[in-house]
């Protein structure tokens, strides 16, 4: 089991690079492609979009067929979506190739929780859920600094070629190593509709979709615009800023982990988070145009506070019946998911919208939106029933 479980989270990493990689890769596809940001912003979104379109018929699959064949196969999709995208010549190509590298994508993490969910205590579930996203960030590291050093290097082009390779292989180990729980009885019975009669599961569905949209949102692609225009940061400089929200993110996401054993409850520490995520997003909107470092403070806060995505998916997860955990899970990821695709065509049709009076003002709206989706996650979830394992 070890072994397979080690292949989800190299899956994991590639799943939170290629989500996280254009704000890099802005400026040098601008530059060489002519497109804007906000056709960059579309085809971020279309990455979450169809990530999230697949969660349902993921969450069947990790129920009926197991995590294996769910992830090898359709990671192997991903792949073929980034070899798409290194021979990209417009934005259409682009986003087609990020709605292939997302649906690629697209299972790992559930898989991943699926197993945890149907092979380990459900005490830890949390800690196991928050240190797999903690190990994943890594891939946000490695779409920073690392990447633009690759593309200086190597051009884009190959850089991309190159990634779909490293996906390549990862599908195969998934195929390899992966090993499925056994079946239960009853898997078939129930749906997704069993589960979305649940009163409770309703505000933790509401957190979900606000908890992780704006740091997704900012740190996948408004970061590499928002530092060009406003403080005229070089792509090298922007990699270091990504650098930065990356590692707070995995910081935070371990920081997370073992909250709920700690201090016996899981609303609260996901209200206290995310709280203090909105003080960072509304001083972010109010402060567009402080100097580079305050900025990157701010966002470093948000990144480090808003990686409370584990501890919401152990929350609804305590609400699950064991033979609906597949679909349990991937309900929950649609609902954090899909609002990020939403938000990041919102947000650039925003950003185009927003009269630029000053270099800042396009970005404090982009900002505001955020801020705003936040606090009604917020208000939604204080009327969530609190539950741990």
């Amino acid at each position: 089991m070890i072994p397979g479980i080690a292949a989800l989270l190299l899956a994991y990493v590639l799943s939170q690079f290629f989500r996280a990689f254009l704000a890099v890769l802005t400026p040098v596809l601008q530059a060489d492609l002519g497109v804007s940001a906000a056709d960059l912003a579309s085809a971020s979104g279309w990455w979450f979009l169809a990530f999230a379109a697949m969660q349902i018929p993921i969450g069947s699959a990790l129920d009926r067929i197991g995590p294996r064949l769910t992830a090898g196969v359709l990671m192997a999709v991903g792949a073929a979506g980034a070899a798409l995208f290194a021979r990209a010549n417009g934005i259409t190509e682009i986003k087609i190739a990020m709605a292939l590298i997302g649906a690629g994508c697209a299972p790992v993490l559930m898989a991943s929780y699926f197993i945890f969910a149907r092979s380990f205590s459900p005490s830890v579930f949390g800690t196991l859920a928050a240190v797999t996203i903690g190990f994943g960030s890594l891939g946000n590291v490695a779409s920073s600094v690392p990447l633009a050093a690759a593309v200086d290097a190597f051009g884009w082009r190959t850089t991309v070629l190159g990634l779909s390779a490293i996906t390549t292989t990862v599908a195969l180990a998934l195929l390899v190593l992966v090993r499925d729980p056994p079946r239960l009885d009853g898997t078939g019975k129930g749906s997704i509709l069993s589960l979305l009669k649940m009163p409770a599961l309703w505000p933790i569905l509401v957190m979900m979709a606000a908890c992780y949209t704006p740091i997704a949102g900012l740190r996948g692609l408004w970061v590499g615009p928002y530092f060009a225009d406003v403080h005229g940061a070089t792509q090298a400089e922007i990699g270091r800023v990504s650098l930065w929200i990356g590692l707070a993110m995995v910081a935070g996401n371990f920081a997370y982990g073992p909250l709920d054993r700690w201090l016996g409850t899981r609303k609260w520490v996901v209200l206290t988070g995310n709280a203090l995520t909105l003080v960072a997003l509304t001083l972010l909107w109010r402060f567009a145009a402080a100097p580079p470092a305050v900025a990157t403070g701010l966002l470093v806060a948000a990144g480090f506070f808003g990686a409370s995505f584990p501890m919401v998916v152990a929350h609804g997860r305590a609400f699950f019946p064991p033979h609906l955990m597949g679909r349990g899970v991937t309900l929950l990821n649609l609902f954090g998911i899909a609002p990020i695709g939403l938000a990041q065509i919102l947000t650039g049709r925003i950003h185009e919208a927003t009269p630029a009076t000053t270099a800042a003002a396009p970005y404090q709206a982009v900002f505001l939106f955020f801020a705003a989706t936040m606090a009604i996650g917020l208000a939604v979830y204080l009327l969530s029933q609190d539950r741990t394992d």
